[in-house]
């Protein structure tokens, strides 16, 4: 697939903790530009440098879905398993989705708890994954995703609704601002930002027409 855009995301370690983001950030909601109509774009994102990611909650629109959100580690579910239930949460609640490596893959996950837990209730970062919950022998891209000032990071909305003629393509179901925050004396490889202050978290994101 052609790649159209690669950027590398950051964020300034010691701009966190001054602003108070663990726990009290206000998340900005970031409405997807074309309601209604399927992101027809698929992103990929890999770690700029080893820390812990941490989502902070952003909202669920008008989702009728209960869902939960997860992460993927090189393809492995993380330990943590899952957290930010878009009914109980509240705008800021963070949730440390678990230990990273620079260079490992990152895919979000979420399980949509109104479906049970059978392999159609899981929708990913990763449309190729997403067959099962589309219904059909195809996955759909179920994210829209771009930066995020408030909290510093990257923002990600999910869609719940498997692809077809039922969905809103509002894809703000499961939304949330996540970031890496580096392990203590980790120094982010060259290329992943300028040093500020202490260090820089980030991640590489790709994005690629999906199908």
């Amino acid at each position: 697939m052609k790649l159209v855009d690669k950027r590398v995301l950051g964020v300034s370690m010691v701009s966190l903790m001054l602003a108070g983001v663990f726990g009290t950030a206000q998340a900005d909601a970031i409405p997807y530009p074309s309601a209604g109509t399927y992101n027809d774009t698929a992103y990929s994102f890999t770690a700029a440098t080893a820390g812990d990611v941490v989502a902070y909650w952003v909202g669920r629109g008008s989702a009728g879905y209960d869902n939960q959100l997860g992460l993927l580690i090189n393809r492995a579910l993380s330990s943590v398993g899952y957290g930010l239930d878009n009914h109980t949460s509240s705008v800021g609640d963070s949730f440390d989705l678990g230990t990273v490596n620079s260079g490992d893959s990152l895919i979000f996950a979420m399980h949509n708890l109104s479906f049970g837990n059978g392999l159609d209730a899981y929708a990913y970062s990763d449309p190729t994954l997403n067959a099962a919950y589309d219904g059909g022998s195809i996955g759909y891209n179920h994210i829209y995703s771009t930066l995020s000032g408030a909290p510093a990071g990257t923002y990600i909305g999910f869609e719940d609704i498997p692809y077809g003629s039922s969905s809103d393509y509002n894809y703000q179901d499961e939304s949330f601002v996540f970031t890496i925050v580096p392990t203590r004396g980790t120094v982010p490889e060259p290329g992943s930002l300028a040093l500020v202050g202490l260090a820089l978290a980030g991640v590489v994101l790709k994005r690629r027409k999906a199908v």
